[in-house]
């Protein structure tokens, strides 16, 4: 498969090296001033750009046709615009927050906490912390933002809020610090105990690795796709 990488930082640089070691060629890459290439070549699209350039990169590789897994957090003010575009287009676009493996069983696993722990949400109050590497530009991010809808639809809080009390919104404490590729912790706490859930990445390998899955899954397809969508029918 020919892949088009839209980002070159070192997540743009891992699915590089993980595309290559599944036998796959990397056709086109651009990134803030280089592009090396031909994004015509490409199968399929792997857009981890900046969050202000990856609407402009997404209907790039839309307008030609090219199905896009986009990964890039930040953005999603403009979600509608681009889902409006790739159906005008009749191409395929799939997003995720986190293309870890691990990470979407995590997600999993959130939902079904949430669904056990709403008949004891008035003994059970609940936050969340989220720590990434000091280059990640948006907060909170976007597996956070995933792991709060099933907690605000159980009706636990109607909306969520950053670094704040935690005492009318549900509260996600943003950190950035070192290298840290990710890690997110769900916590549940009453007065008599606490159970918590937690994902930590070791690197960025998962994350590269499954970007490539989705992008082998998406190639041939058109319509709009998420990372669950892979993992249910592989």
């Amino acid at each position: 498969m020919k892949i088009g990488l839209l980002g070159y930082g070192k997540m743009g640089q891992t699915i590089a090296k993980s595309a290559k070691e599944r036998k796959h060629e990397i056709v086109y890459i651009a990134d803030k001033n280089m592009e090396e290439g031909d994004i015509e070549q490409a199968d399929v699209v792997i857009n981890f750009s900046v969050p202000d350039a990856a609407v402009f990169n997404i209907k790039k590789a839309l307008q030609l046709n090219i199905p896009v897994v986009c990964g890039t957090t930040g953005w999603l003010d403009k979600f509608e615009e681009v889902i409006q575009f790739c159906k005008e287009k009749n191409t395929a676009f799939l997003y995720s927050p986190n293309f870890s493996i691990g990470v979407n069983l995590f997600l999993k696993l959130n939902d079904l906490a949430a669904r056990l722990i709403e008949p004891h949400k008035q003994e059970y109050k609940v936050s969340m912390k989220e720590i990434h590497h000091v280059y990640k530009l948006d907060a909170p991010s976007g597996t956070a933002l995933s792991l709060a809808k099933p907690l605000i639809r159980i009706d636990y809080f109607k909306e969520w809020e950053l670094n704040g009390t935690g005492l009318e919104k549900l509260n996600i404490e943003a950190i950035r610090e070192g290298e840290v590729p990710g890690k997110h912790i769900v916590t549940f706490r009453s007065g008599v105990d606490e159970i918590s859930l937690k994902h930590e990445a070791f690197n960025r390998d998962g994350f590269a690795q499954g970007a490539i899955i989705a992008a082998e899954w998406l190639a041939d397809k058109k319509g709009i796709f998420t990372m669950q969508d892979v993992l249910n029918n592989s």
